[in-house]
């Protein structure tokens, strides 16, 4: 380009900017000596060309947010989050922070401890107050329990003193207030942030949350305000907690948007279980500058429009008009089987979650508790609970699904979900010591709990039991003796129960494989599809920089599946799915072909799999099985099932509208 006039630069070196694959800009350097740069400069551009990538991006939403401020434009450029709950939003954005910095707290030596015991005192008494006000509204909603269950695990912490005798401890050795509770709260924090399970981490900011409320009142600020809500609020901060959420009326509450979080943050799962479309991580987002603005968010795509032109607006509002048509629809098939057009009926359960108190709702339909996760009630203690301690809570359980199967997977902790009073440190906690490694290496511990799991289904036959993590048989066999010996125990005692069916999960490549012989000792299997897709494609799908790359259709985890249902059945046994694949509608299309004998998943996911079920044949399910596991890439087998759900009138299940 002679106009440019950069003949007299002979020398060119052009470094492209790259942010998630897509080129933003080009790096450019040029100089008058005719020579090539050398290996230095190249990779000193490239640096910086890295670096400038992330803020180049963070720069692009921030300017066209500024820009929205100052006057309406054509332009719609969406922010990218993950979805935390489907739906569309349509509302105004209020934005919410932390009412006390916990860690900008010092500490402080103190003349009185008794003082500051009894300032203590009134700030958890008051948080108390507000929390079981929070119960209140949200049993008001008619939310089951497991929905309620983080509120009450606040109370638990509160009443039971644990967490308050150790910040008193604090105080009597000399810090005031406000530093012990910082001091234990951060103990606490730091104690979930190191378990890599992405439930249980998340529980941190919701520990922390705690913390801050009582600090709040023990510097008397932040009580007694009077919060106006917009009409339609669509809750944004850069760490929403469960309970800044629970704390907007719900006839105002439109949907929720976090810097932070992820699909596993309690904030997504409450969001679910209200109904309310949710995007956590976006990460661009600048909080500061959104307050009160008009806002769109696509809890399926995981975007959020910030003052769209009106366009935008008015595609959004048709769809979310049509959304609620559908969603009306969907309630009508509650009382009706999840079964084939061509007459295979499908049981559907629910998962019920890391939760003690746990009462399913039955409104969504579902027949059963595919899988409850027995770990909550070791959480909650400073100790390992006692027999007759889990066997109430177990009943509790097994009661709310008389007429259908409860699947109880025994304890599955360490490594990743370490008890505070077991710690484990582990370089590699995923593949360390955990699940049934543990707890046959301590049979003091899973003699109880299977004892107190035989104990709580006297008089009920729906008790199964399911061993996590199975990697070899002789973990199979040992748990299998030890199962024998806690039944065979409560009979010399005088009980009246039954031998519980057993499963395993599968969720560990090697199972797979062995499968035909697991086959032969145990009554079921159960598919563990996050954890399998997770081990198969050696993918952390809570890493953003890897996340796309998990997607339980890949054709690995396919063939996979389908091995494990055929063996399975050739010995007359039954598999079930559960997690993200039994509720996902287009993963359930091949469930369906493969002849899988039951899903359970999320009860929210619930309807939505009933009506693919009930529009589908069992045929049309194994031809498009047939069809797509010749597929090489993950992509095209996702488009292909989208392509058969909007065929038949499905989109809506995976995309906005009707």
């Amino acid at each position: 380009f002679p106009e440019t006039g950069e003949e007299r630069y002979p020398g060119f070196l052009g470094v492209p900017i790259i942010q998630h694959r897509k080129v933003l800009g080009v790096l450019t350097a040029q100089t008058r000596a005719s020579k090539s740069f050398d290996e230095d400069s190249v990779s000193f551009l490239v640096t910086i060309g890295a670096q400038l990538a992330g803020a180049i991006s963070h720069a692009e939403a921030s300017g066209d947010i500024n820009g929205y401020l100052g006057k309406k434009t054509h332009k719609a450029h969406p922010l990218e989050g993950v979805s935390g709950a489907p739906g569309v939003a349509i509302g105004t954005a209020m934005v919410v922070y932390p009412l006390a910095d916990l860690e900008a707290v010092p500490d402080r030596h103190t003349g009185d401890p008794a003082v500051e015991e009894a300032s203590l005192q009134q700030a958890v008494d008051a948080v108390r107050k507000d929390i079981r006000k929070l119960l209140t509204r949200l049993e008001q909603l008619a939310l089951p329990a497991e929905d309620r269950a983080l509120f009450n695990a606040y109370l638990m912490m509160l009443d039971s003193g644990g967490m308050v005798d150790r910040i008193k401890e604090k105080i009597r050795a000399g810090n005031w207030a406000p530093g012990a509770l910082r001091e234990s709260v951060a103990e606490h924090v730091q104690l979930f942030q190191e378990m890599d399970d992405p439930y249980l981490s998340e529980r941190a900011s919701d520990i922390h949350d705690l913390g801050v409320r009582i600090l709040s009142y023990l510097q008397q600020s932040g009580a007694g305000k009077r919060i106006e809500y917009p009409g339609r609020t669509i809750l944004v901060g850069e760490d929403i907690s469960a309970t800044l959420l629970a704390e907007v009326p719900p006839k105002y509450l439109a949907g929720v948007v976090s810097v932070r979080g992820s699909i596993n943050s309690h904030v997504a799962i409450l969001a679910r279980a209200l109904g309310v479309p949710a995007v956590m991580g976006v990460g661009d987002l600048p909080v500061a500058r959104v307050d009160g603005r008009d806002l769109i968010i696509d809890g399926y795509l995981g975007r959020v429009y910030v003052e769209p032109p009106a366009p935008i607006q008015a595609e959004y509002q048709r769809l979310y008009e049509e959304e609620r048509e559908l969603s009306a629809g969907l309630r009508e098939l509650r009382d009706l089987p999840a079964q084939t057009t061509d007459g295979v009926r499908v049981p559907l359960y629910v998962n019920s979650g890391l939760l003690a108190d746990i009462q399913p709702s039955l409104e969504s339909g579902a027949e059963g508790i595919g899988l409850y996760r027995s770990e909550f009630p070791f959480m909650v203690r400073d100790r390992f609970p006692g027999e007759e301690e889990q066997a109430r809570v177990y009943r509790q359980v097994l009661n709310s699904f008389p007429d259908g199967p409860v699947v109880m997977r025994t304890l599955d902790v360490g490594g990743d979900k370490a008890l505070h009073y077991f710690p484990i440190i582990e370089d590699n906690p995923f593949l360390g010591w955990r699940g049934i490694r543990l707890t046959l290496d301590h049979p003091e511990i899973f003699l109880v709990q299977l004892r107190a799991l035989l104990r709580a289904s006297e008089g009920l036959r729906n008790l199964h039991v399911l061993l996590p993590m199975i990697s070899t048989v002789a973990e199979v066999d040992d748990s299998l003796r030890l199962i024998r010996q806690a039944y065979q125990e409560l009979l010399d005692e005088g009980l009246q129960i039954s031998y519980p069916p057993v499963g395993v999960m599968v969720e560990v490549p090697s199972a797979v494989y062995l499968a035909d012989v697991l086959s032969q000792r145990v009554d079921f299997f159960s598919i563990g599809t996050n954890d399998l897709t997770q081990y198969l494609l050696a993918v952390d799908r809570n890493n953003a920089r890897v996340a796309h790359l998990y997607d339980s259709l890949h054709p690995a985890v396919l063939r996979a599946l389908k091995q494990v249902v055929d063996t399975a059945h050739n010995h007359k046994k039954n598999v079930s799915v559960c997690g993200e694949m039994a509720g996902d509608p287009a993963a359930v299309l091949l469930l369906l072909g493969m002849g899988i004998d039951s899903l359970s998943m999320n009860a929210s996911s619930l309807p939505k799999v009933k009506w693919v079920i009930r529009n589908f044949s069992g045929a049309q399910a194994r031809a498009l099985l047939g069809e797509v596991m010749q597929y090489e890439d993950f992509r095209q087998i996702r488009a292909r099932l989208n392509q058969a759900l909007e065929q038949a009138g499905l989109g809506g299940l995976i995309r906005p509208g009707k």
